[in-house]
């Protein structure tokens, strides 16, 4: 089957398909020349380089594709410095920014199940390019790069060593180390058979109990995405340490298979998503570390955010979904930090990408600084500014895009005043519909651009009307 340009569609991070079907070789060298190209044609004014990184995690035959990219690019003309093992996706950011390079070319799939693979492409100031860059690859992709007379060089390069001490001077280190190794901090990691394996080990040295180490392209049956049904070893082994030793502070950190999503598990197993953890770093990095700046939010985050930014008298400013929003948004305004609910956090102080093996970092040192457990942490905060909620979000599979283009067109011609017995106050539409209700809870119903499935996010005073709010909605989908 021929290679179909228009087939070949960017989501809010990225090129991604099934291995063998929708991402192929054939259709890899096809998107890698043309991202090479646009790269150059974007970002050589203000480098004058011709390098590209070519990264990669590891998923099935992912460094067998770098390579395939690496051959396309060189073949364009451009040099390229190929990795030599996986690594973090920021780690590649990192590279192309401390490099010189154009840009940088990851193969990984992120969080998505085993049978995926895609492309991520970053631009030369650290982060995901902006969408007009990934408009400008489809657009070429029918049109292509032809081949250069002299081809590029292709070099190897380990991108873990100035990654690694680039984050340990934003850090406390010893401070971490100490409190580990004093037995006063346990820190369990669960890297998901990622990116991750062995990253906060280089950071803090062998005092770090990771799980789920080894590299297994299937994950274990289910996907690298840091959320409780896949964290069953991790709850486990903390309530076993919780057993043994009831005096020490214990956390579980959590990254997804390209180490740019965290969440955490506290000392009594509790699940902490970002939404949790984004409000502790604000507090922790303006009350210790006498960080200024805007936090940048995605719609659909947790109020308590604008709460405790206001308890520090910071600005936030609202982005639709995707980290490449916040990334504008950071090279455009001096920004302390910005965040999504699914896990990505970056920093103004360090390149504009998520970067969550800088955000475990941060979150270790609040623990110590504090000397409080994550989860009596975010109580606290909630008791400072009076605020009591609790979130969830289930991603609801269609039957097909027609379905899905039939419940877009009735919530813009019959819009909802109504929802799970409580009336509509108000509906935001900055990135699909989010209703706010009578009670201050909300509802945020979301269409992936992509594929057929419903993207629902609920917060309220309570997990029992979260759950009763979402079970209206997945009815209110599948009925309609």
């Amino acid at each position: 089957m021929p290679v179909v340009a228009h087939e070949i569609k960017f989501g809010t991070d990225g090129w991604r398909g099934v291995i063998g079907d929708e991402f192929t070789f054939e259709r890899l060298a096809l998107v890698a020349p043309v991202a090479a190209q646009v790269l150059y044609n974007t970002y050589f004014s203000t480098t004058g380089s011709r390098t590209i990184i070519v990264g990669y995690d590891r998923r099935f035959m992912a460094e067998d594709f770098a390579q395939a990219v690496a051959k396309s690019v060189t073949a364009i003309g451009f040099d390229v410095l190929l990795s030599e093992s996986f690594a973090p996706t920021p780690a590649y950011s990192w590279a192309a920014k401390q490099l010189n390079a154009l840009g940088a070319l990851v193969i990984t799939a992120s969080h998505n199940p085993g049978a995926y693979l895609g492309l991520k492409v970053k631009g030369a100031f650290g982060g995901s390019v902006p969408p007009e860059v990934t408009k400008e690859i489809e657009g070429l992709l029918s049109q292509g790069v032809p081949l250069a007379a002299i081809p590029g060089k292709q070099e190897s390069f380990d991108p873990w060593p100035s990654y690694t001490e680039g984050l340990k001077g934003k850090v406390d280190i010893a401070k971490i180390q100490q409190a580990i190794a004093s037995g006063k901090l346990t820190v369990f990691v669960d890297v998901m058979h990622g990116a991750a394996a062995s990253g906060l080990d280089r950071l803090l040295g062998d005092g770090v109990k990771e799980i789920n180490s080894d590299r297994d392209p299937l994950f274990g049956g289910g996907a690298p995405e840091p959320l409780p049904k896949y964290l069953s070893l991790l709850f486990s082994v903390i309530k076993t340490h919780r057993e043994t030793d009831k005096t020490g502070l214990a956390v579980g950190l959590v990254f997804d298979g390209d180490c740019d999503r965290i969440a955490a598990v506290d000392g009594e197993a509790n699940f902490l998503s970002s939404q949790i953890l984004i409000p502790i770093l604000i507090d922790h990095l303006t009350q210790r570390r006498n960080f200024s700046g805007e936090i940048v939010k995605t719609v659909s985050g947790s109020d308590l955010i604008p709460l405790v930014a206001k308890l520090h008298n910071l600005s936030v400013f609202e982005t639709p979904v995707g980290y490449k929003y916040i990334a504008d948004r950071m090279l455009a305004a001096q920004v302390l930090l910005g965040g999504e609910e699914s896990g990505g956090i970056g920093y103004g102080s360090h390149i504009p990408e998520r970067d969550a093996l800088l955000s475990a970092l941060y979150v270790l040192e609040a623990i110590v600084e504090s000397g409080r457990d994550l989860g009596d942490y975010y109580r606290h905060l909630q008791q400072q500014v009076n605020f009591i909620s609790a979130y969830d979000r289930i991603d609801l599979p269609l039957a097909s895009m027609e379905v899905r283009g039939k419940l877009l067109q009735q919530l813009q011609t019959q819009p909802l005043t109504e929802i799970a017995g409580k009336a509509v106050i108000d509906c935001q539409t900055i990135d699909g519909y989010k209703f706010r209700l009578a009670d201050q809870s909300w509802l945020m119903i979301r269409f992936s651009g992509t594929e057929p499935v419903l993207r629902l996010y609920c917060e309220a005073s309570t997990i029992e009307q979260v759950h009763q709010t979402l079970a209206w909605a997945k009815n209110w989908a599948e009925s309609t």
